[in-house]
């Protein structure tokens, strides 16, 4: 069996759409620069009201990568 070495990072996504939506989009990002990834987390979920509506929706995400091995 291989052994594995995992980080976690935390991430804000944000969307005026929905939660879904700001979850894609920061994994989306995150997938940019970071190799690896393997799971998230959706920690904590808020939003913001404009004249009696949600406006925009914000999710912070941790989210897993396994590390590369040094050979």
């Amino acid at each position: 069996m291989s052994e594995h070495v995992y980080k976690k990072i935390e991430l804000v996504g944000s969307s005026p759409n929905g939660v879904e939506d700001a979850v894609r989009n920061a994994v989306a990002v995150a997938g940019q620069t970071i190799r690896n990834m393997r799971w998230f987390e959706v920690v904590e979920t808020r939003g913001q009201i404009e004249d009696n509506k949600i406006n925009h929706w914000q999710v912070t995400v941790e989210i897993g990568f396994k590390l590369d091995k040094e050979v």
